[in-house]
């Protein structure tokens, strides 16, 4: 039986070219169907399509093992505070991660500063750049552990091969001692050679008491 619906047949002809179906099957097909068959398959075909697309856009993510994929959409920037030099442009276009540039996120929770530098780093992972998402308390940690198994030239290897780093939640728990001195470290090494973006609610005056003592004799 011919469909009659002209646009279901239309529009199951175009996703089914998507998905890679054979011209002579995705042309044949809506033509055997009825038109409430037609809508039927266009309509699953469509949402296939869309689990499809939003898998093909959080794969980056999951490589990078970004939490949850972000996007700079909604994001009016009007509560994040930007440095001076530093855009909205920059972030959107990652200017900041090709010139090695830092950023620094403070302020009260709720005022969008992890959805920013997911966003970033989201970015980052959809142009197939390298980047880690971690809370500084949690790299602080697996530094120690590494040093205390003696292997920690694989964690710091992974980091500097790096485009960006984004180190959230920073002064919420302060390291201990040696979790400090190897965060300071890796910080250190980062400058002028990979992004490095903060987030934090610590008032910069008190940044110096975030990774303990840090000095080297």
């Amino acid at each position: 039986m011919a469909t009659r619906d002209k646009g279901a047949a239309a529009d199951f002809r175009g996703l089914a070219r998507s998905m890679s179906f054979p011209n002579e099957a995705a042309d044949a097909s809506p033509d055997m169907a009825s038109a409430a068959q037609a809508r039927c398959v266009a309509d699953f075909t469509g949402r296939e399509m869309e689990v499809r697309e939003r898998n093909k856009r959080a794969r980056p993510c999951r490589r990078v093992r970004l939490p949850q994929p972000k996007s700079f959409d909604g994001h009016g920037f009007s509560q994040v505070a930007l440095p001076d030099g530093c855009t909205a442009g920059d972030l959107r276009s990652l200017a900041s991660v090709n010139d090695a540039r830092d950023f620094v996120s403070r302020g009260q929770a709720g005022r969008g500063k992890t959805h920013l530098a997911m966003a970033v780093g989201s970015a980052c992972a959809q142009a197939g750049m390298a980047m880690r998402f971690l809370t500084t308390a949690g790299l602080a940690l697996a530094l120690s552990e590494a040093a205390r198994e003696r292997s920690p030239g694989s964690l710091m290897r992974e980091l500097a091969r790096c485009d960006l780093l984004a180190l959230g939640e920073f002064g919420y728990v302060p390291p201990d001692a040696e979790g400090g001195r190897l965060l300071f470290q890796v910080v250190s090494a980062c400058y002028e050679r990979r992004s490095v973006i903060l987030t934090t609610d610590v008032e910069s005056g008190r940044w110096d008491t975030v990774p303990g003592d840090v000095s080297v004799n």
